[in-house]
């Protein structure tokens, strides 16, 4: 599903540079990556998202080469094809929660809002307990409870991949546990891959695999 090689990247303003000789997420599977922050874990993400592009090296997602697509390419894969868990949710507060797990839709040109999708918003809102709160806005629900919203709307475009970024950060213990439940869960139903930056080592074991970010070489820059 994913695999990095001989990737190196470093922010123009300068901060670090980032060394990745190889990477893979195999098909379906949950991958966590911890690390000491400000190493650029979250850079990788976004080199993985296609948001960022590499200085040097390949990256494939779902058998595309990120490298062989334009900035408005990557931007049209990734939301076909990449579902992006914030931890601080990025919901946007004028929108209901109905709006807010549709909002990959309402950007991006290259998906349909149609029935299909909408009913799939609904099924995602039931099995995550959010079926009694499609019309409030995101300042009336609980941290767990938007963070469930985040997972739907990650989820509802179908995506091959699943991206979260200390998705249980802002997360109290047994919050955390149910959140990563609903995410495997549901990534399970949709067949996608799990690639999830973590500081909680309590949640490691229920990973496939963790890959420590001190493996790669990161470098201060001028």
């Amino acid at each position: 599903m994913v695999e990095l090689e001989d990737i190196e990247f470093a922010y123009p303003t300068g901060g670090f540079r980032l060394q990745v000789p190889n990477l893979v997420v195999a098909a379906s599977e949950r991958v966590a990556v911890v690390g000491s922050s400000g190493t650029g874990k979250t850079t990788l993400l976004n080199l993985v998202a296609g948001i960022l592009k590499p200085d040097r090296g390949s990256i494939h997602v779902a058998g595309t080469d990120l490298g062989s697509l334009s900035e408005d390419g990557r931007r049209r894969f990734r939301a076909s094809n990449i579902g992006f868990v914030f931890q601080d949710f990025a919901l946007l507060d004028y929108l209901n929660v109905r709006e807010n797990i549709l909002y990959p839709y309402r950007i991006t040109p290259a998906l349909k809002l149609d029935g299909s999708a909408r009913k799939r918003a609904k099924i995602l809102a039931e099995a995550c307990g959010l079926s009694d709160k499609l019309d409030r806005h995101p300042g009336a629900l609980s941290q767990g409870e938007k963070q469930r919203v985040a997972i739907c709307r990650s989820l509802v475009t179908r995506p091959r991949l699943v991206i979260s970024d200390e998705a249980t950060g802002n997360l109290d213990p047994e919050n955390k546990a149910l959140i990563l439940d609903l995410l495997f869960e549901q990534a399970h139903a949709a067949e996608a891959s799990v690639l999830a930056v973590t500081h909680d080592h309590a949640l490691l074991p229920r990973f496939d695999r963790v890959v420590d970010f001190a493996s790669f070489r990161t470098e201060a820059t001028a």
